[in-house]
């Protein structure tokens, strides 16, 4: 058979290409053949994502939607499809690490990391005259099922099972001896506040594991990692959730002498080894870095400890709105705290401060109490 040729090219024409024997058929798939294909075949359905209309619990001042994994999209692998033999190959761990996270409430006044420590300083705002308490609330429901659940369970999110794993995660809140003094609430600040400003990622749901006598782990309030190509930073942090940031310097400082000490961090890290998913991306490495046979001093160079305090400010309290007065004041504030923190003597080990000024502690926990209390009965 002759090949019809269009003004002497060895190219076919469209109409000639399916006149030819699909024996004959085995030109490579130029982009033209890739085009028609895509014209003509019939294509694969895309997964619908579970629970397109997101639910929502109603409140007295508002209302809270169902967070971010309910209306992300569904994928069928990670992994990328070889086009020559029609397999997948091993998802790309940085790639399989990603996961919708909500967009960032907390706005970042001040940051400066050449300080030792150093210092970031995170404003919840105002509107309307308000300090902005309900928004941070419902911010906070939205990260609920990355910090309390697994990553498998994170994983397997879907119209089946969302419900159940979110009322699992919002209960497990409830069922720990910290909630009596609110400290899963400063747990879950810092969980944000390093995910938003470091993109961390986190290595285990501390609340997910409680033993028998349901306590959660005691020690770390966050174990994350920071993820290079081949390098793995350890980010072990504290939290306290209080009025008075005197006493919060005071009690976080008690804490980070105990946790540093080799002893204590064998332990901690043994704990740690035990609960991390194996189907992490980052398994494998975190284990490595934490084995017992990795020289302390090793996980020291690539850990940080990250800090978080919250207290009754002063600054947040005498204003109304956003303004260049309020800045100023929130600024030297931060910055004053910071200075008593640094004064004190600090295990030597690489440490981020971290401070959320409140205008009120117990009317923030009033209104997550009340949130945390309907979610239950999704």
């Amino acid at each position: 058979m002759c090949f019809k040729t269009i003004q002497g090219s060895s190219r076919l024409s469209r109409s000639s290409f399916f006149q030819i024997p699909n024996s004959r058929r085995n030109l490579p798939r130029s982009a033209e053949r890739r085009d028609i294909e895509r014209d003509t075949l019939p294509q694969r359905p895309t997964a619908r994502a579970p629970l397109d209309d997101l639910l929502a619990i109603g409140t007295v001042k508002g209302k809270y939607k169902i967070p971010y994994p309910l209306g992300r999209r569904i994928e069928p692998f990670s992994g990328q499809k070889s086009i020559k033999h029609g397999m997948r190959d091993e998802p790309n761990p940085a790639q399989a690490a990603e996961e919708a996270i909500p967009k960032p409430f907390l706005d970042v006044r001040v940051k400066e990391l050449d300080l030792v420590p150093a210092l970031v300083g995170l404003c919840v705002g105002y509107e309307a005259g308000r300090w902005r308490s309900q928004e941070l609330v419902q911010h906070m429901m939205e990260w609920l099922p990355e910090f309390a659940l697994t990553y498998s369970e994170r994983k397997s999110l879907a119209a089946n099972s969302a419900v159940r794993l979110i009322r699992a995660a919002v209960r497990s809140i409830y069922a720990t001896e910290k909630f009596k003094n609110r400290g899963e609430f400063g747990e879950l600040l810092l969980h944000i506040a390093i995910r938003q400003v470091f993109n961390t990622l986190p290595a285990i749901s501390k609340i997910y594991y409680k033993d028998a006598d349901n306590v959660t782990i005691k020690g770390f309030d966050a174990v994350h990692v920071v993820a290079g190509d081949t390098s793995l930073e350890l980010w072990i942090g504290e939290s306290k959730f209080y009025t008075d940031i005197s006493k919060a310097i005071a009690d976080v400082l008690e804490e980070l002498k105990l946790h540093t000490e080799d002893a204590y961090l064998r332990r901690e890290f043994a704990a740690i080894v035990n609960k991390i998913d194996a189907k992490w991306p980052y398994a494998e490495r975190l284990r490595k870095l934490l084995d017992a046979n990795t020289s302390l001093d090793t996980v020291f160079d690539a850990a940080c400890i990250p800090v978080l305090l919250t207290y009754d400010s002063k600054a947040v309290s005498t204003h109304q709105k956003l303004t260049e007065e309020y800045v100023a004041a929130f600024t030297s504030e931060v910055k004053q705290h910071h200075a008593t923190f640094a004064s004190r003597q600090l295990p030597n080990i690489r440490i981020h401060l971290f401070l959320i000024p409140l205008k009120s502690k117990e009317e923030l926990v009033k209104e997550l109490d009340e949130g945390l209390k309907r979610w239950q009965q999704l």
